[in-house]
C-alpha cells in the first residue's frame, strides 16, 4: 500500500487531495517559490494530524505544514511532500471572558477569532493586513509580530498553551490555562516560532484582552525619525502607555500606494517624508465616555498633544481620524504594505530589526551601501517603528546583486545589534543568512534539538537551519 493509500483510509474524501485538486498548496503567496506536492492531507482532529504523521513517518515522506498561505519566507515549500493543511480544524472551542483567554484549534483564521471574541467583549491583540487569511497556527509556528506589538507583544506572549503532534505521531499536551506554571524546560516556546520544523501545533490557550472601548488615530508627519520617536514617547508618557501602533510609511511608500489606488483620498496636502500612523487604545470610562461637547476623550487627549507638538515643531502636520470610516482608511493604506512592497520584481524581501533608536541610522546605512551595489535599486520601505521592526524591501535593478545586497544590509544590522529577522520566519529564503550570520553554537543547540525530536528529518525538511 502507498503512502497515499493509506492516508485516504485515514481521511474521508475531501481530506485528500491529489492531482489538480493540489493546485492552491502548490505555490506560496509571494509567487517566488512553486512545487508539486504528493498530496494534501486536511485533517478534521488532532487524533488525524497523529495518523497522517504516523504513517508519513514510518514511509519516511516529508510533512510540510500550511495554515493560510500567508507566509512570506517560503516556509511552505513542498515539492514531494505531504502537505498537512489544518484547514478544517477551525473550531473556536470556548471562550472564557472571566478568564480573558480562548481555546482555539489551529486552523482557525484571525479574523473570525478577532469578531468571536469582541461580541464577549474581549479583544486577541494580534492584528496584520492578513488577518483574513492568516491562521493561529501559522501565528504559532512562525510567532507572528503585527501592528500591536509595541503594546502587547509577539504571538508567544500572548499563549498559555498549545497542543502539538510529534514527527512520529505522538500528542505532546501543553494546554495549560495558568499564568505561572514553572515546571522544567518551556516547550511551549520552542515549539512557537519553529516553522512546523518540530511539530505540528494542533490547539492553543490564548490570552485575550479587554476590547477598547475607543480608539484615538492619526496620521502625524515629522521632520525625522528621531522626531517621530520623541512624539511616541511624549504620547505613551501622557496616556499611560495608550499607545497600541506607531507605523512609519515613508514618502516612497505614500506615493507607491497613491498610484496603485488613486481612488483613495490623500492624507496631507503636502508630501513628507516621515509620515507615522498612530492609534491610541483605552477602556476606561474617564478616557471613552463623551464629554458635553460629544467628544471623546481619548480623541481630545491625542489632538492635544498633537497640538502642542505643532506650536513646538516637533510635527509638522498632523490629521486626527473623526470616525471609523476615516480610521478605516488610515489603516488601509498601512495594511497594503505586502500589496505595495511585492508590486515590483526583482525584490529582496528583507525584514529586520534593530533598536527603536537606530532605525534611522540603520536606514542611512542601507541604503548607502545598496547605491554602491545596485545604482539604480530602491528600498521600499514600512516600518513597525515603535518596536524597531523594518520591512526593508529592495527594488532592484540587477538581479544578480541580490546576494550583495542581503549581505550589505546583514552587514548593516548587525553593526548596530539588530536581527535580520524580525516577524516573517526564516523559510527557505534566510537559511543562508542563518548559515552566515547566526552564532555556530546556537546552530549547534538548534541541530541538536531538531534531530532529537525528529530524527528522521520528515517536519519540514530544508526549512530554518542550514546544512552543517
Amino acid at each position: 500500500m502507498t503512502l497515499v493509500e493509506e492516508l485516504g483510509g485515514v481521511l474521508d474524501a475531501s481530506g485528500l487531495l491529489t492531482g489538480e485538486d493540489m493546485a492552491a498548496w502548490s505555490r506560496d503567496w509571494t509567487g517566488q517559490y512553486a512545487w508539486t506536492p504528493l498530496c494534501v492531507a486536511r485533517p478534521r482532529s488532532t487524533a488525524e494530524v497523529s495518523a497522517v504523521l504516523r504513517a508519513a513517518h514510518a514511509a519516511k515522506v516529508p510533512v510540510v505544514p500550511v495554515s493560510g498561505h500567508t507566509g512570506l519566507a517560503g516556509g511552505t515549500f513542498g515539492a514531494g511532500a505531504v502537505m498537512l493543511s489544518l484547514d478544517r480544524m477551525n473550531r473556536i472551542e470556548e471562550i472564557r471572558a472571566p478568564a480573558r483567554l480562548a481555546i482555539v484549534e489551529a486552523g482557525v483564521v484571525l479574523s473570525d477569532l478577532h469578531t468571536a471574541v469582541a461580541e464577549k467583549g474581549l479583544n486577541f491583540p494580534m492584528t496584520f493586513g492578513a488577518k483574513g487569511s492568516a491562521r493561529i497556527g501559522g501565528l504559532l509556528a512562525t510567532n507572528a509580530g503585527g501592528s500591536n506589538v509595541l503594546r502587547y507583544g509577539n504571538t508567544r506572549d500572548l499563549v498559555l498553551g498549545i497542543e502539538a503532534v510529534l514527527a512520529d505521531g505522538r500528542v505532546v499536551d501543553l494546554m495549560s490555562e495558568l499564568h505561572k506554571n514553572n515546571t522544567g524546560y518551556d516547550l511551549r516556546h520552542l515549539l512557537i516560532g519553529s516553522e512546523g520544523t518540530l511539530g505540528i501545533i494542533t490547539r492553543a490557550v490564548l490570552k485575550l484582552v479587554p476590547q477598547p472601548r475607543a480608539y484615538a488615530t492619526a496620521m502625524v508627519a515629522t521632520e525625522d525619525l528621531p522626531g517621530a520617536l520623541a512624539v511616541l514617547n511624549r504620547l505613551q508618557d501622557v496616556t499611560g502607555g495608550a499607545v497600541e501602533a506607531f507605523e512609519y510609511m515613508p514618502r516612497l511608500y505614500m506615493q507607491t500606494f497613491a498610484r496603485m489606488h488613486p481612488e483613495a483620498q490623500k492624507v496631507f496636502d503636502a508630501e513628507y517624508e516621515v509620515n507615522i500612523l498612530v492609534e491610541l487604545g483605552a477602556t476606561a470610562p474617564r478616557d471613552v465616555e463623551p464629554g458635553p461637547d460629544g467628544q471623546v476623550p481619548l480623541s481630545s487627549y491625542l489632538e492635544d498633544v498633537l497640538g502642542d507638538l505643532l506650536e513646538e515643531g516637533a510635527v509638522v502636520d498632523a490629521v486626527v481620524a473623526q470616525n471609523d470610516a476615516q480610521r478605516a482608511a488610515m489603516w488601509a493604506r498601512r495594511e497594503a504594505a505586502a500589496e505595495v512592497s511585492l508590486s515590483h520584481k526583482p525584490l529582496i524581501n528583507n525584514d529586520v530589526s534593530v533598536p527603536v533608536d537606530k532605525v534611522g541610522t540603520f536606514l542611512e546605512q542601507a541604503d548607502a551601501r545598496l547605491n554602491g551595489i545596485d545604482v539604480g535599486a530602491r528600498a521600499m520601505v514600512v516600518s513597525h517603528l515603535g518596536d524597531g521592526n523594518i520591512h526593508y524591501a529592495v527594488w532592484l535593478t540587477d538581479e544578480n546583486a541580490k546576494d550583495a545586497v542581503m549581505e550589505a544590509v546583514e552587514d548593516v544590522v548587525l553593526s548596530l545589534g539588530g536581527s535580520f529577522s524580525a516577524e516573517h520566519g526564516i523559510g527557505l529564503s534566510k537559511r543562508p543568512s542563518m548559515a552566515r550570520r547566526k552564532d555556530a553554537v546556537a546552530l549547534e543547540m538548534m541541530r541538536a534539538i531538531k534531530s532529537a525530536l525528529d530524527p528522521g528529518n520528515i517536519l519540514n525538511p530544508g526549512k530554518v537551519l542550514p546544512e552543517a
